[in-house]
């Protein structure tokens, strides 16, 4: 199974860190001001984002 970056849309807070770290991997949704995945296998910078969240919001999920 392939594992897949997640982010818990109840949790986050819309704080944009993640987009501004990984803009390949996260985009802001302006409607729900929240971020989403647009890129789910990730790249590099997602343990970065991962760790820099405040709501720990983010993860990785098997597929």
């Amino acid at each position: 199974m392939a594992k897949v970056v997640y982010v818990d849309e109840e949790a986050c807070t819309g704080c944009g860190t993640c987009e501004e770290l990984c803009p390949d991997v996260f985009q802001m949704d302006e409607e729900i001001e929240k971020a989403h995945v647009i890129k789910p296998e990730g790249t590099d910078c997602v343990e970065e984002a991962i760790d820099t969240c405040p709501e720990e919001a983010i993860s990785w999920q098997e597929e």
